[in-house]
């Protein structure tokens, strides 16, 4: 299969306003795909549409071969989404929470046993696994957020904002385990207004305004394209 993840036509309106008017794009296997813009032009919400968390109003998505609108308990069950303000239970040790998000998804002790020990090598949290998420930084809650994504090793991740907030060290941290995740075969949908995040993450860039994709491709092919610097420029570019 050449395309783990296809997006055709889709749209999304609240009332008389329109979040998607028709976006295309597609996510090979392996890739990290992402999606940047300004507040408010349908990154999010592109993405929680995906995470089946929302309803399209028009178009078509289809992941893995399955039909969103028909069968979006096949999504569920190989993607994993980590949106941008996500917490975890502040009253359960790090370890616990792992273990309890593990038994969701594993079909045996055993796997939850495998799935338990990733996050961990993930998190990379040490001893403070021990202690309660209510103690941990930010820093370290994201990891233990993105250990909980990706311990299952999805077909697809699902990343909003990954790094929002996070110090240099641990935002250095999260990219490398990502791009590592990706090396091995994770398919990866991220949006980021970090654009350093995005060029050293993202194997093709598209850029959305006002529920439009203005234009796709590699980050070196816009750049060249738009004879920019960076993709800060090249988005500004698109938008004349």
């Amino acid at each position: 299969m050449d395309k783990i993840l296809v997006v055709e036509d889709l749209k999304k309106s609240y009332g008389r306003t329109e979040a998607l008017t028709g976006i295309d794009f597609e996510v090979a296997p392996g890739e990290v795909f992402a999606l940047i813009g300004p507040n408010g032009a349908g990154k999010t919400t592109a993405l929680r549409i995906v995470a089946t968390l929302l309803s399209p109003s028009g178009g078509k998505v289809t992941f893995l071969g399955f039909d969103l609108k028909k069968q979006p308990e096949k999504f569920r069950e190989r993607i994993s989404y980590l949106p941008e303000e996500a917490g975890a239970y502040k009253n359960l040790k790090g370890t616990d929470y792992l273990k309890f998000m593990a038994n969701f998804y594993a079909r045996s002790d055993q796997e939850a046993g495998e799935f338990i020990a990733r996050a961990r090598e993930i998190a990379d949290l040490g001893k403070r696994l021990n202690e309660k998420a209510g103690t941990y930084s930010k820093g370290m809650t994201r990891k233990l957020l993105l250990a909980r994504a990706l311990m299952t090793k999805p077909d697809l991740a699902i990343l909003d904002e990954p790094t929002s907030g996070l110090d240099v060290i641990n935002a250095l941290e999260v990219r490398e385990i990502v791009k590592r995740f990706a090396r091995e075969g994770i398919s990866v949908l991220l949006s980021s207004h970090n654009m350093l995040e995005i060029e050293f993450l993202s194997d093709r860039v598209s850029l959305i305004d006002k529920g439009r994709i203005l234009d796709t491709g590699t980050p070196e092919e816009l750049k060249d394209k738009y004879g920019s610097k960076n993709l800060e420029e090249v988005f500004r570019s698109a938008l004349q």
